[in-house]
C-alpha cells in the first residue's frame, strides 16, 4: 500500500481536480479488499452515503498501535478510505487521536472539491476511527 508521505508527494504534482480525483480512484483500486466476513453492521460506518466498513484491531498496551483495514461499494470513496488508512493505521492510539485527517484533506487540495455527501461520509470515518482510539487509551 502506499505510504501517506508518498501520497502526499504525489498529490503535490497534480494540479487540475480532475488528475487529483483519478488518483484517488488509483488509491482505491490498490487497497486491499475487505474480507466478506468484516463487512458487517457493526463495522458499517453511519453517516456515509456509500456503503464503508472500518475494523479496529488493537495491539496490547496502554497507548496500543491500532491496524485498521477498510472498505467502500463507491471507487472514489474507497480512494479516501486508502488515504485514512494511511493516515491512521498502525498508529498509536495517542497519535490517532491528535491527528485530525480533516486538515490533511485540505492541504491535499480534495476537501474542498467534496460533495457535502461525502465530505459529511469522510468525516464520520475520521471521527468513528478517533473516537475508537480513544477507547482503547488506558
Amino acid at each position: 500500500m502506499t505510504t501517506l508521505e508518498q501520497m502526499t508527494e504525489d498529490f503535490a504534482f497534480l494540479d487540475d481536480w480532475e488528475d487529483r480525483m483519478r488518483y484517488v480512484m488509483e488509491l482505491g483500486k490498490a487497497l486491499p479488499d475487505l474480507p466478506d466476513a468484516d463487512k458487517t453492521a457493526e463495522n458499517k460506518v453511519k453517516g456515509c452515503a456509500s456503503q464503508v466498513w472500518l475494523t479496529t484491531r488493537p495491539h496490547e498496551g496502554a497507548d496500543p498501535v491500532i491496524d485498521l483495514a477498510g472498505d467502500s461499494d463507491a471507487h472514489i470513496v474507497r480512494g479516501l478510505v486508502a488515504i485514512v488508512l494511511a493516515a491512521y493505521s498502525g498508529k498509536r492510539a495517542s497519535d490517532i487521536v491528535a491527528f485530525d485527517a480533516i486538515d490533511l484533506f485540505g492541504r491535499l487540495g480534495l476537501i474542498e472539491h467534496l460533495s457535502a455527501q461525502r465530505a459529511n461520509g469522510l468525516r464520520s470515518m475520521i471521527q468513528r476511527i478517533r473516537e475508537e482510539a480513544a477507547r482503547h487509551l488506558v
